[in-house]
């Protein structure tokens, strides 16, 4: 039973719609990294893979629980170059970047690594999980929330874990419809200093209530939608060519867009499109002339979420064909 469950009267809460979550059959827990860690817990893997082309933040688990850990380089296609074999205490993670690798992961991965495998779809919120193979999301990347993630797998941790608490992680979402996004974006990196370090905890009642309250199935169309009005108008220029297929499974996360243009990052910034970098860790990881340093100097993970139309589409793309 949750509190609102229990008591009669008095105040209101925060109004928000009853619906079904997405994820209704996976473990709700607090962080993506906990996912993971949560994993390794059960899982006592001695030795993970992971890609160079990552977030800092997938080493916290890791080496909070002392497991080795090697890097792995990808190509233009965000597939993985080395022949990696894995012992039966070793794990590979793959990033399902952008929500674009999905054939990928079943078609390549899944067969050669099978239940060694770990899916890290916190870019991929609706890409759907395989049997038997750990995976793991989170929703702030997707949706308005504060915090919350997602897990499936199939062994269960042995230790009692408690709830979170989300209520004192609102002041960016909320001051993102008050005020700018610029007066809200210093308590946005404050919340996100917040998460680290945390306790394995499942998702608060809050961020669950949240995540009850979405139209998925409205959010999958428009991300749809705006990704291939961007593809159409920009795959000529754009190095990494990544169309999404046409069965109606993937929901991208953003438009990839690889450019050699040096200037374009900072050109829609100051015309209030926000782009943010995929990851500056990795240029300290890496040298300049890895794939994956080039990713991160010269990706733009372009706009596609549900808040916008093809209006902003256009505005986009008007922006980066401007000889200005």
């Amino acid at each position: 039973m949750n509190n609102e469950s229990k008591y009669i009267g008095g105040y209101f809460q925060l109004e928000l719609p009853k619906m079904l979550e997405y994820h209704t059959k996976a473990i709700r827990l607090n962080t993506g990294r906990n996912c993971l860690q949560y994993i390794l817990t059960c899982k006592k893997y001695t030795k993970i893979y992971i890609p160079y082309y990552t977030c800092s933040v997938i080493l916290e688990p890791i080496t909070k629980l002392g497991v080795k850990y090697l890097f792995y380089h990808i190509d233009n296609n965000l597939e993985i170059v080395e022949n990696i074999t894995l012992q039966p205490n070793e794990a590979l993670l793959y990033t399902n970047y952008y929500a674009l690798k999905d054939e990928y992961i079943i078609s390549s991965l899944h067969a050669k690594y099978g239940n060694n495998l770990i899916i890290d779809n916190t870019q991929a919120f609706f890409s759907t999980p395989l049997n038997n193979i750990d995976t793991f999301y989170t929703c702030r990347k997707f949706f308005g929330v504060p915090d919350g993630a997602y897990l499936y797998t199939n062994k269960l941790i042995n230790t009692p874990l408690k709830k979170d608490l989300s209520y004192n992680r609102m002041a960016s979402l909320i001051k993102r419809i008050d005020l700018t996004p610029q007066e809200g974006y210093e308590d946005f990196k404050e919340i996100s200093a917040k998460l680290q370090n945390n306790d394995i905890l499942y998702m608060s009642n809050f961020t669950h209530r949240m995540m009850c309250s979405i139209n998925y199935q409205k959010i999958k169309s428009i991300r749809q939608q705006n990704y291939n009005f961007l593809h159409q108008a920009l795959s000529k220029t754009n190095l990494i060519n990544l169309p999404i297929n046409n069965n109606n499974s993937t929901v991208p996360m953003v438009y990839p867009y690889f450019t050699t243009n040096k200037n374009l990052r900072q050109k829609l910034i100051n015309n209030n499109v926000f782009v943010a970098t995929y990851w500056p860790n990795v240029k300290q990881w890496t040298n300049a002339g890895t794939i994956e340093y080039q990713l991160t100097e010269n990706l733009l993970p372009l706009p596609i979420d549900q808040r916008y139309t093809t209006t902003e589409m256009t505005k986009i793309i008007n922006i980066i064909q401007s000889k200005q």
